[in-house]
């Protein structure tokens, strides 16, 4: 029948980007990538840019703090912190990329006791080394180590100083014992887990990992994706936090009219508090305007600063 549609598809409905600037704790699920996640979301709340701040592994779920619009600025600001980890551990299997996606290399026998878990635990609290594993995103010649690893071929890699401020054993359940992990930055679960098992001599690997800790943040507050795709829009909204939410740890500046209006042409204005200092800075409206650092001269210099409005 002339003019007839049937038979053919439906036209695409244009997506329609809007600016978002705001701060998302979100609870990641399994068997999804970080960008997979945080594009999930994005599109969720139809923000035009969107960033996450630090990478968590497929096999990991727990905190991954995403940003929209300006508050990706400072997506950089945790990659220094401190990291919380509730690991699984599987005792006497040991795999080419230290966790449960990997090929399995030996499997031995579990004969430890609970004692024996504790004892080495101890060993690995304070400063430890570690050797990067292949499979890891550590750059060489501009190539991800995972790469060279996928073609065979092994590289030497220098050992890294990290620290363990805290390992609990949460549950020991044999072959598998459930750890809690406070750590520095750059340490990796999973060759904590390779090496726990070498010292128990029965080889071990990651068998599940989950974060709940970044500095000053923690998983309570975080929302699942599967609970943000099932509600309303404006019950998203809800969870939203403000640009500034990831600089809880940067001191605030409250800045009167003047300073306000000189810190937004980023001119540097006069300031009495302390030389070397790093300031987020709060107009006189107390809307966030970015951070800033005191010099020398006891002037406020912008460091970053967001485009409100």
């Amino acid at each position: 029948m002339t003019g007839s549609t049937a038979g053919k598809p439906a036209p695409r409905i244009k997506r329609v980007w809007q600016r978002v600037d705001a701060v998302l704790l979100l609870d990641k699920p399994l068997g999804m990538s970080s960008n997979h996640a945080l594009q999930a979301t994005r599109r969720l709340f139809n923000a035009e840019k969107g960033g996450h701040t630090g990478t968590l592994d497929p096999l990991a779920t727990g905190l991954l703090p995403l940003c929209f619009g300006e508050a990706t600025k400072f997506a950089g600001e945790l990659l220094n912190a401190d990291k919380r980890y509730h690991a699984r551990v599987h005792l006497g299997i040991t795999t080419d990329t230290e966790d449960a996606e990997g090929a399995v290399l030996a499997e031995s026998s579990v004969d430890v006791t609970l004692a024996d878990i504790e004892a080495i635990l101890a060993e690995f609290r304070g400063e430890i080394s570690q050797l990067p594993p292949m499979y890891s995103a550590l750059k060489r010649d501009g190539k991800p180590l995972y790469a060279y690893a996928r073609a065979g071929i092994e590289l030497a890699r220098e050992p890294r100083q990290v620290t363990i401020y805290e390992l609990k054993l949460v549950s020991c359940e044999l072959p598998f014992v459930e750890i809690d992990v406070l750590c520095s930055k750059g340490t990796y679960i999973r060759t904590l887990a390779a090496d726990i098992g070498a010292r128990l001599g029965c080889g071990a690997h990651l068998a599940a990992l989950r974060r709940t800790g970044i500095g000053r943040l923690d998983l309570s507050q975080a929302i699942p994706l599967a609970v943000l795709e099932a509600e309303s829009e404006a019950m998203r909204n809800e969870h939203l936090m403000p640009v500034d939410a990831l600089l809880s740890n940067v001191p605030m500046a409250r800045l009167d009219a003047e300073q306000t209006r000189r810190i937004g042409h980023g001119q540097a204005i006069p300031w009495a508090g302390d030389i070397g200092s790093r300031l987020r800075l709060i107009s006189d409206t107390g809307v966030f305007l970015g951070v800033g650092n005191v010099s020398m001269e006891h002037m406020i210099h912008p460091e970053r600063l967001i485009a409100n409005g």
